[in-house]
């Protein structure tokens, strides 16, 4: 009885896995280097006159006919503003979406030629609408949308760094994916 076969590793195909493992770095690392945006908050120096707990009132006459310093209204400790958030559909995600876009369409691409040329699809749930190219590319289009859904629910919800890193790591899996496919046809 013999063993399990395994295909030989040779140094030419090994090539495409390096590239996909630098492209998910540099992925990674530009996730990284998005989120060190500095926020500054500018606090209030101004300084608050607070006078005497008990102000003078009509009702009782003061025992000193010194007159008193004016008294300022002292706002409750409150935070300060926080800087203005971006919008959604800023330059930033524009890139990022058109990049989810780009590589989910040359997946769609090369996935479909592997399937047409004998291949068989490996993602378990993608496997179930591989059957038409309509349900492959419903598939791809779902998954651009989703993507491009939980980044606006994150940036909704204050997740600022969610929201980018969220295409950042679909664009790394996508450039596997590709990488893969096109190492395998």
């Amino acid at each position: 009885m013999t063993g399990p076969q395994f295909p030989r590793v040779t140094f030419l195909s090994a090539m495409p896995w390096r590239g996909a493992k630098g492209l998910i770095v540099l992925a990674l690392l530009t996730g990284a280097m998005f989120a060190q945006a500095v926020s500054v908050a500018s606090l209030d120096d101004g300084s608050h006159n607070v006078g005497p707990s008990n102000p003078v009132t009509a009702h009782s006459a003061p025992s000193n006919p010194t007159p008193v310093a004016s008294v300022s209204p002292v706002a409750p400790n409150t935070l300060p503003e926080a800087p203005s958030h971006h919008k959604f559909w800023d330059n930033e995600n524009r890139v990022l979406f058109a990049t989810v876009a780009a590589l989910s369409a040359a997946d769609f691409v090369v996935t479909r030629a592997n399937l047409q040329s004998g291949g068989k699809e490996l993602d378990p749930v993608t496997r179930l609408l591989s059957g038409s190219t309509a349900g492959l590319a419903c598939n791809f289009a779902g998954e651009t949308t989703a993507i491009i859904g939980l980044s606006y629910f994150f940036h909704k919800k204050g997740h600022h760094q969610l929201e980018r890193i969220t295409p950042m790591l679909n664009i790394g899996a996508s450039s596997f994916a590709v990488m893969y496919d096109l190492s395998h046809r």
